[in-house]
């Protein structure tokens, strides 16, 4: 007889490997497919918030590639401030192959059974449960999580999450050139329209990036990026470069049905304000877990309890939302009154940590961009 899964989770990224961790964690058959033989294998700049930690039962040193305590801020390369943390990590860089695999590996120790290569053909509903069609036989399960990206069809399946997308774009250059001990992490403002530029020090390169909460684009994204690597000393045409759409929050959908929920980036579960996506994908992989866990245990209405959560992300967005209007809108005038400000830098950083919230600092931080 088929094994019955209490959930088959559809993507083994962060929000699918989290979700999997914490469910097989808690003694239910968990299946987890992955379309792809190795995991991790995209653009991403690698910063992950240390505030991840606090959501797991394991150790991340392993696959910690650098620790960032440093944050440099620039306006189109100028006017630079520093910031040096004392205590905890700001950020820490992560290599994604490595990252991916170590979460899904956790999981896998708990019981849970990753199957590489195994993409999702299809989705349907009988007999209150879910029937899951690959290419090596259909699967079941109790429950179901999307959770296979933004490029993902899982979610239009579950006819789940369509329409109000907010599309915007990155470019990753990954530079196999290390960076001088206690290299910055660095933060450029102002180059692009509604976005930013960075680079990330890791323990074997560097990894530059322009990432923009809208496509479209006044002047070569390219091109722009290629001018930041040649301003720290790089060869743009010896680092490899890649390019993604980023589906970025922009407010609540439906994102759950009879029996399945969609997580991470399937979800439009980045950051509007910082395009960053890891946490937030973990933030809805563990939520998941925990609303499928209650409902498995009995509890009536236990999906319900996701939807909420996602309204709490969703006001926390909100508030990033129209920080980012504001910011992007005049980067010159916000980064003279907010960046360079006394307190600016350790907002920030603090920020970046997942120690402050949008809503802690944005009223603030709109009443300096505004002057009122």
């Amino acid at each position: 007889m088929a094994t019955l899964y209490d959930c088959l989770i559809v993507g083994a990224g962060p929000a699918g490997s989290s979700a999997a961790y914490h469910l097989a964690r808690n003694g239910h058959r968990v299946g987890l497919l992955e379309k792809g033989a190795q995991l991790g294998r995209k653009p991403c700049g690698g910063g992950v918030s240390p505030q991840v930690a606090d959501w797991f039962g394991f150790d991340f040193t392993p696959v910690v590639d650098g620790r960032i305590r440093r944050c440099r801020f620039t306006l189109r390369g100028q006017d630079p401030v520093e910031f040096a943390a004392e205590g905890r990590d700001i950020l820490w860089m992560v290599r994604r192959e490595r990252f991916d695999s170590y979460l899904a590996a956790q999981a896998q120790n708990l019981g849970a059974r990753l199957m590489l290569s195994r993409p999702a053909l299809g989705l349907t509903f009988e007999r209150e449960r879910w029937v899951v069609e690959t290419a090596q036989g259909p699967l079941e399960c109790r429950y179901l999580l999307a959770a296979d990206g933004a490029m993902g069809r899982a979610a239009g399946w579950l006819g789940l999450g369509g329409g109000g997308l907010r599309v915007g774009a990155a470019l990753e250059m990954e530079c196999p050139v290390a960076a001088p001990g206690g290299f910055p992490l660095c933060l450029d403002f102002g180059a692009l329209k509604c976005g930013y530029l960075w680079n990330f020090p890791k323990s074997d390169g560097q990894s530059l990036g322009a990432g923009t909460m809208s496509g479209r684009q006044d002047r070569n994204l390219r091109g722009v990026l290629d001018d930041y690597a040649a301003a720290f000393g790089l060869d743009p045409a010896a680092c490899p470069v890649a390019a993604h759409p980023v589906h970025v929050w922009n407010g609540c959908r439906q994102l759950r049905t009879r029996q399945a929920l969609v997580a991470g980036e399937a979800a439009c579960a980045v950051d509007p304000f910082t395009v960053e996506g890891i946490r937030p994908a973990i933030r809805t992989g563990v939520w998941a877990a925990e609303a499928i866990h209650a409902a498995l245990a009995g509890q009536d209405e236990a999906l319900d309890g996701y939807a909420r959560r996602l309204g709490e992300l969703d006001r926390e967005m909100r508030w990033a939302r129209r920080l980012a209007a504001l910011f992007f809108s005049m980067p010159a005038t916000a980064y003279r009154r907010a960046v360079l400000h006394p307190s600016g830098p350790r907002t920030m950083a603090r920020l970046l940590q997942g120690e402050l919230t949008y809503a802690e600092v944005a009223r603030r931080a709109l009443v300096r961009l505004t002057g009122l």
